[in-house]
C-alpha cells in the first residue's frame, strides 16, 4: 500500500458528557501516526458530526456510514461505536468494499463475528480487530522468549483480573447491563485479558467454568433508580491448552479491594510475569522473568518492540497506535494483518465456550 492511509472513523465524536474511546484513543493515536490521515468522521447526527470534524481536524464529514464508506478517499473504515452496533457498520463498511477496523467484540454474538469474517474473506479484504494488547512490548516480547524457548516447556499459565465494578452508571454505559448487548466482564475485561494470554502461550484445547452475576443491580447515575443486571461479574475458569499446559483464570469485577490483574507463565526452565499499571490491554505493562532457580527480575524491553514515534501520547492511545503501525507494516508488506476478524472468531468461540461450560457443567473444546 503506497501513501497515507486515509481513515474515515465512526464512533469518534465530541459530545458535553465526555468522548469516548474513538475521540480519548483511537484519535490522538492516528494523529500520532506519519502513515495514517483522519479523513473523515462519520456519527450519528449532522451536528456532532461538523463538531467532531472541526475538533480532530477531519476533512470531510458523514452522518450516514453507507456515504462515508462508498467515498473513494476512505481506504480504511474504523467502527468504534457501542458493541450492538459494530454489525451493522462494520457490514456496510465491508460491502463497500472497503478495509475495516473494529473495535472489540467483533459483533454482539458470536454468529455475527462469523458472518463478517466471511464476508471480509469472500471479498479479499483486510481487517483488524481491537485487540490491542497484542502490541504491548512487553507482551510482543514475552510471546517471543516463550516462542524461542527462553522458559523451556510451558507446563502453566495463571491469568487472574480483578478490577472494581461499577455499580452507579450514567446513561453512556447503563447498557452494558443487558447480557445480550456484549458489552460486559467476560467479553471486555476477560475478553482482552485472555487474548493476551492466549497470544503469549497458546490456544485452549479445553475450558472448564462457572460464570455468574453476583451484583444483580445498578443505579442510573443521577435518578437513583436501580437496573437489573443480567451481565456477568465473576468468572472462573480452567483448562488446558493445545501445547499442554495447565490454565487458570479468576476475571470479577468486585464492589470493593479489586487487586489488580497478573499473567504468569511457568515453564520447565524459567517463568514470566506480565504486570501491568491497570488492564494488560492499556498498558503500560512491566515484564519480569526468572530463569533456573532465581527470583523474578525486571526484563528490560528491547527497543524493537516500540513502534509508535518519539512523541506518541501515553496511556489509552499508545497500544492503539502500535497495533496500526503493525496494520501499516503488514499492508506494506502485502501481508495477512493478526488480530484479523479470523482471529475474533477464534476468541469469540472461546469465550461461547466459557458460558457453554458453565451451563452445561463440563469441560468444552473450544469451536
Amino acid at each position: 500500500m503506497a501513501g497515507r492511509i486515509r481513515v474515515g472513523i465512526v464512533g469518534a465524536t465530541v459530545t458535553q458528557g465526555g468522548s469516548g474511546w474513538g475521540a480519548n484513543a483511537h484519535i490522538p493515536a492516528l494523529h500520532a501516526l506519519p502513515d495514517f490521515e483522519v479523513k473523515a468522521v462519520c456519527t450519528a447526527h449532522e451536528d456532532t458530526a461538523r463538531a467532531s470534524q472541526a475538533a480532530f481536524g477531519a476533512e470531510l464529514a458523514f452522518h450516514d456510514i453507507r456515504e462515508m464508506a462508498a467515498h473513494p478517499d476512505i481506504d480504511l473504515v474504523v467502527v468504534c461505536v457501542r458493541v450492538p452496533g459494530h454489525y451493522a457498520l462494520v457490514k456496510v463498511a465491508l460491502e463497500a468494499g472497503k478495509d475495516t477496523f473494529c473495535e472489540w467484540p467483533l459483533g454482539a454474538t458470536t454468529a455475527e463475528a462469523e458472518e463478517l469474517a466471511a464476508i471480509a474473506r469472500a471479498r479479499g479484504l483486510r481487517t483488524m480487530v481491537g485487540l490491542q494488547g497484542r502490541s504491548d512490548p512487553a507482551i510482543m516480547h514475552a510471546r517471543d522468549l516463550v516462542a524461542e524457548g527462553a522458559i523451556g516447556e510451558v507446563l502453566g499459565v495463571h491469568l487472574t483480573s480483578i478490577a472494581p465494578a461499577i455499580i452507579e452508571r450514567g446513561p453512556g454505559r447503563i447498557w452494558q447491563a443487558d447480557r445480550a448487548a456484549g458489552a460486559n466482564t467476560l467479553t471486555i475485561q476477560g475478553g482482552h485479558a485472555i487474548d493476551d494470554l492466549c497470544y503469549i502461550a497458546g490456544e485452549f484445547a479445553s475450558v472448564s467454568a462457572r460464570v455468574a452475576t453476583k451484583v444483580p443491580e445498578w443505579r442510573l447515575e443521577g435518578t437513583g433508580e436501580r437496573v437489573p443486571v443480567t451481565s456477568p461479574d465473576s468468572i472462573i475458569a480452567a483448562g488446558q491448552l493445545v501445547n499442554g499446559a495447565e490454565v487458570s483464570i479468576p476475571i470479577a469485577t468486585v464492589p470493593r479491594g479489586a487487586s489488580g490483574t497478573r499473567l504468569e507463565i511457568f515453564g520447565s526452565e524459567g517463568a514470566l510475569a506480565v504486570r501491568p499499571s491497570g488492564s494488560l490491554s492499556i498498558g503500560p505493562n512491566t515484564l519480569f522473568a526468572a530463569r533456573g532457580g532465581s527470583r523474578m527480575e525486571e526484563v528490560p524491553l528491547p527497543e524493537r518492540y516500540t513502534l509508535v514515534p518519539e512523541g506518541a501520547p501515553a496511556g489509552s492511545p499508545r497500544n492503539v497506535g502500535q497495533a496500526y503501525v503493525r496494520m501499516a507494516e503488514s499492508a506494506r508488506a502485502g501481508a495477512a494483518f493478526a488480530p484479523d476478524f479470523d482471529a475474533a472468531v477464534t476468541r469469540h468461540r472461546l469465550l461461547d465456550a466459557i458460558e457453554r461450560s458453565s451451563a452445561e457443567g463440563r469441560a468444552v473444546t473450544p469451536g
